[in-house]
């Protein structure tokens, strides 16, 4: 339903998920298991695809994105120059959030680009707070050459592998999403977005 995806490869080293992915017809890749990381993991798959301009990586953890939230991390990287990768950002709008370290936070230049993503609240002390939605683009030439970038200490205490663009000197164009992030990241993530699931599912079938 993205408009400017032109092919879709799940990626994993999970032979249940590999299985399940050729059971209803996708394109799957397995890949090594010592990936650092998604980014990493989608870059193994690149490597194959030698005609692709840009590389998407929409994450797992995020089941219910939406898919006009991909175009727009897309868009930007169509005549960008300013940076080789893009992601997503959305105001906080649940106080609760601000202080929960599942939920990424991310603060950008007056130009749209990333200067620092934390679990940690950032700004501190300020009134408004933006987190980071899970979706990558990638100019194909950077991503390949993402693994071999070193593994610095903030993406190290972080564990947010976008700061190793940063903290190699890379750019990242952050856009700004009205999509509200319904990520996976623990059991009552998981117990929440399947009941939502199971909710479209019905309302689908109901709308026939």
């Amino acid at each position: 339903m993205a408009r400017y995806l032109s092919s879709v490869v799940i990626a994993t080293d999970d032979q249940r998920i590999f299985d399940e992915a050729r059971r209803f017809g996708a394109q799957v890749r397995m890949t090594r298991s010592d990936h650092l990381s998604g980014s990493d993991r989608v870059a193994e798959v690149a490597s194959a695809f030698p005609e692709a301009k840009l590389i998407v990586n929409v994450q797992g953890d995020e089941p219910l994105i939406d898919p006009s939230a991909i175009d727009a991390a897309i868009l930007p990287m169509l005549d960008d120059a300013d940076a080789p990768m893009a992601t997503l950002s959305k105001r906080i709008e649940h106080p609760h959030e601000i202080n929960d370290p599942n939920v990424v936070k991310v603060v950008t230049d007056r130009r749209g680009l990333a200067l620092y993503f934390s679990r940690a609240p950032i700004p501190l002390g300020g009134e408004i707070h933006f987190k980071h939605i899970g979706l990558y683009v990638y100019e194909r030439d950077f991503l390949l050459g993402y693994s071999s970038l070193p593994v610095g200490p903030l993406e190290t205490v972080e564990r947010l592998e976008q700061l190793r663009a940063l903290e190699n000197g890379h750019a990242i164009r952050v856009t700004e999403t009205e999509y509200e992030s319904l990520g996976v990241d623990t059991p009552d993530d998981l117990e929440r977005v399947s009941q939502l699931f199971e909710a479209s599912l019905e309302s689908a079938k109901r709308n026939g």
